[in-house]
């Protein structure tokens, strides 16, 4: 039986640190981790981190394939049993609404056909803004799903709705998807 593949998004947020756990506990429940990061993500945590876990080469542009004629974000799309983004930033789920596909990421959300789980994380302003709750209702309506997120205290100082939700719930939430597909 071939192991499930899982592409862990990582948009650009200071819960990026948290997607390595997550990466790091998908791969030791047997699943086959392909991390792709927005640029933003580079500036909090860096790609060998994520390589080091996943055991994989990490993307982080559209034009990273090189090795073959096949364009990678294409292959990694098809390949794909569960796109997960975590965090997932407002501009990461505007993009993600809109079907703007203007880097790797959005690229591959746009091209596969698997299952989306989205875990957000931002300032809870910017997650109750009407422009991102109708982002997320779009994104329901096509099938996505939603995990988080949580109240607490955020990393801009501010106490509220905005954190990622917590690793092992999101890797909880993960589980059952490809578990069903």
């Amino acid at each position: 039986m071939r192991k499930k593949n899982v592409l862990l998004g990582v948009a650009g947020s200071i819960a990026s640190y948290k997607a390595a756990e997550i990466a790091s506990r998908l791969s030791q429940a047997g699943f086959n981790v392909n991390v792709v990061m927005t640029s933003h993500a580079t500036e909090f945590i860096t790609p060998l981190t994520f390589q080091t876990l996943s055991r994989n080469p990490v993307t982080t542009g559209i034009f990273d394939e090189k090795e073959s004629w096949h364009p990678g974000h294409i292959a990694l799309a098809d390949s794909a049993d569960l796109l997960l983004v975590a965090p997932a930033t407002a501009n990461i789920i505007a993009k993600l609404a809109g079907g703007i596909a203007d880097d790797a990421l959005t690229s591959i959300a746009l091209a596969t056909r698997a299952p989306l789980l989205i875990a957000p994380a931002m300032n809870g302003k910017m997650w109750l803004h009407a422009a991102t709750q109708e982002n997320v209702a779009r994104l329901k309506s096509r099938g996505a799903q939603f995990v988080g997120p949580e109240e607490g205290i955020l990393a801009c100082g501010y106490e509220g709705i905005g954190r990622l939700w917590e690793p092992s719930g999101i890797l909880e939430e993960a589980i059952k998807i490809l578990n069903a597909a």
